[in-house]
């Protein structure tokens, strides 16, 4: 695998080998997942009771959406970065809510505080990469995106710069 090429791909990295691990963990171990998230694991459960069922589904999800935040990673694509930004805020905001409201426990601000701190990482990432130079949709460096006069990659990058063998840029996949 490649490692990311910029700022924000190293923030999105990160969350994704995270979100991978926990969604493994969730399914291979729950009762551990649980205990991270400060809920309670009863020793057992009442009838009727699908906290398995529903920690299995959010688990798979969340190894997913690892999956996905490192394929990201690895094509640089920057408007998935820019889409995370304001679903990680929103997601900080409504788990938030959830233990103001008394609906989680209190150590569960920690995930909505990871989602915020992680928005915040992502967007400032973004910012530092635009002043640097990155491309959008390529990640690479200028240096790295050198063409002659008829387009083409002088790194000969696959899958980078304006010549690559016919790619377009990631952001064109909306």
């Amino acid at each position: 695998m490649k490692l990311p090429r910029s700022v924000a791909g190293w923030t999105i990295a990160v969350f994704g080998v995270l979100a991978l691990l926990m969604g493994a963990l969730g399914l291979l171990w729950p009762e551990a997942l649980l205990r991270l998230l400060g809920l309670d694991v009863p020793a057992t459960r009442a009838l009727g009771d699908h906290t398995g069922t529903f920690l299995l589904a959010s688990s798979m999800a969340s190894f997913n959406m690892g999956v996905y935040y490192l394929l990201a990673t690895v094509t640089e694509w920057r408007a998935f970065y820019r889409f995370t930004v304001v679903f990680r805020l929103v997601t900080f905001t409504v788990f938030s809510i959830a233990v103001l409201a008394d609906i989680a426990p209190d150590r569960f601000f920690g995930v909505a505080a990871w989602e915020g701190l992680g928005a915040l990482a992502t967007a400032v990432g973004l910012r530092l990469d635009a002043r640097r130079g990155v491309p959008a949709g390529t990640g690479a460096t200028p240096e790295r995106t050198a063409a002659t006069v008829d387009g083409t990659d002088v790194a000969r990058d696959v899958g980078e710069g304006p010549g690559a063998a016919g790619a377009a840029p990631a952001d064109a996949v909306r």
